[in-house]
């Protein structure tokens, strides 16, 4: 089955760590800022270091009023079915037709078990989910108190309502054939991941559903197609299924659709940065792609049906909801680069935006793409493969660079998770050991500055001073290359006061986590940047980096 026509949405998956939740607060007002369609958020009620999901949907809901809101799946073991379709509807209603469900048979059975949910056989879990798909619809349908004597679950004369404005779809996880079967027979979606079920896999997975769709006397495009998928921007394009720049991304994911009919697609976002290249770059540019195939229609009006409610632009009619809102920072570059980090690339500088010198616009986060001078690009393919290695390795340094600062983020959630095992058992040992923990944590941070810095310093002294000789038409952007090491530079001063402050007062964590973000978001704009604009150059003129 090849394209189904369905409006294209594009999303982000969150994991709803406890330990820093205001994160996935800022997280969800972004994606909604910088355009994406629908927010997918992770369901694992016997994880105690998440936060519960259908708890946190609902403070996601009140701070966004357009985007798209989802459980990416339900646990269903550990949520009864009656509840959670009085839950769904409920806030279907206040976000004003916002919400779309994910089910999911159940994973992680001892964690399930131990949280007194069912000791269920595969077989027992498909039937339960297909019992809990009649109580849902039926709760949600103006009619008679229902009774339902199932297997799994049972209803005694329920009444029916809450009713959700628009048709919830629910959408269901599924990889082997028995709910591959059931999607395809009842399902209104389908949510396979890119971990779980590899793309050179999907064909196979999708006939199963197709099939049972028309054996069930269905048409197959009833069945939306969504994709959860991870991957890693880089300048240089690779065979490998999303590792490449955005445009290899979009050419990936379009043919995702035209071959296979996936139209919604879940990023994990493990930056702020990438949330808004796949927004920016990747989203447009399948839209384009799609577009092309379908004669310039990216939507069919059965696409638009099926968004109840939602305009094909992603926008909601008469939502109800709290509107969200961004507080701007008033100090240094730093903290102005911070409040400006909801503009994406493309974006301008906002109105109290301080420009450096050369026009750089630094409250705009991340770094103000806009404005960044940019030269017509050669085609790699044309030199030689001596030549290309010299570009390639600045591509392995930067690597190496958002590896350790992966590395950070992780130590900083670990340090953040032992700080709330700390406060809550108060013994002098769990506090000696996060005092020992921050110290190590700030070394980390530390050695991690001073690489950093050593990299710009001779980027500054010796690679860029280099290109703009070789070639003079560089030096626009060897110019705001220098002018945003000074930036990076400003915010590594003020990550190392944070890990000064941190050690003196373990409350400081909050102002670490915040520099780190920053950091993240900057650095990794700067770092592709760097790449798309002196990689062929590198490699053209024979530089040695």
């Amino acid at each position: 089955m090849g394209d189904l026509g369905h409006e294209l949405w594009f999303g982000v998956g969150l994991v709803p760590k406890a330990v820093g939740g205001e994160r996935l607060v800022r997280q969800a007002v972004m994606a909604e800022e910088v355009g994406l369609d629908i927010l997918g958020v992770q369901d694992h009620p016997y994880q105690p270091s998440f936060l519960d999901t259908w708890t946190l949907l609902p403070m996601l809901a009140a701070r966004t009023t357009r985007i798209r809101l989802f459980p990416d799946v339900i646990n269903l073991p550990l949520r009864p079915p009656a509840v959670l379709a009085r839950g769904a509807a409920s806030l279907d209603i206040l976000s004003g037709g916002r919400v779309e469900l994910g089910l999911g048979a159940g994973y992680f059975w001892d964690g399930i078990l131990a949280m007194g949910g069912p000791d269920h056989s595969p077989g027992e879990a498909v039937e339960a989910v297909e019992e809990a798909m009649v109580v849902l619809r039926a709760l949600w349908a103006p009619g008679d108190p229902v009774v339902l004597q199932g297997d799994h679950y049972r209803l005694d004369g329920a009444q029916p309502g809450p009713f959700p404005p628009h048709p919830i779809g629910v959408w269901l996880g599924a990889y082997k054939r028995r709910m591959l079967e059931l999607s395809g027979r009842l399902a209104d979606g389908w949510v396979p991941s890119s971990g779980y079920a590899a793309p050179e896999e999907l064909a196979g997975l999708t006939k199963i559903v197709d099939t049972a769709a028309e054996d069930a006397g269905r048409d197959p495009g009833d069945v939306r197609r969504i994709y959860n998928i991870s991957g890693r921007f880089s300048s240089l394009p690779s065979a490998e299924f999303l590792n490449g720049p955005p445009a290899q991304w979009a050419e990936q994911l379009a043919e995702l659709t035209l071959n296979h009919g996936f139209s919604v697609f879940i990023m994990s976002a493990d930056s702020e940065y990438a949330l808004k290249t796949f927004a920016a770059e990747v989203a447009p540019a399948v839209r384009e792609l799609v577009g092309k195939e379908r004669g310039g229609v990216e939507a069919t009006a059965a696409g638009m049906a099926e968004a109840g409610g939602v305009t094909q632009s992603g926008g909601v009619a008469g939502t109800v909801g709290m509107a969200a809102s961004s507080e701007a920072g008033t100090g240094g570059v730093a903290e102005k680069a911070k409040a400006g980090a909801m503009a994406g690339p493309g974006s301008a500088a906002g109105a109290d935006g301080v420009s450096g010198a050369g026009g750089v616009a630094r409250a705009s986060g991340p770094l103000d793409d806009a404005t960044r001078p940019r030269l017509p690009k050669r085609d790699l393919a044309a030199l030689t493969a001596t030549q290309r290695a010299n570009g390639r390795r600045l591509v392995q340094i930067h690597d190496h660079l958002r590896r350790e600062l992966a590395q950070i983020r992780d130590a900083l959630e670990q340090v953040a998770a032992g700080q709330s095992e700390a406060a809550a058992l108060r013994s002098m040992i769990n506090e000696l050991t996060m005092r020992q923990n921050y110290w190590t944590l700030g070394s980390f941070c530390a050695s991690y500055c001073r690489i950093l810095t050593a990299h710009h310093s001779i980027e500054d002294a010796h690679m860029f001073p280099a290109l703009a000789a070789a070639d003079e038409s560089l030096a626009p952007v060897v110019e705001r290359l220098e002018q945003e090491h000074e930036i990076v530079a400003e915010i590594l001063t003020g990550l190392d006061s944070a890990l000064v402050a941190m050690i003196e007062d373990p409350a400081g964590l909050a102002q670490v986590r915040d520099q780190v973000d920053l950091l993240s978001n900057v650095l990794l704009s700067h770092l592709a940047y760097e790449e798309e604009e002196l990689v062929e150059p590198l490699s053209r003129l024979d530089l040695d980096i």
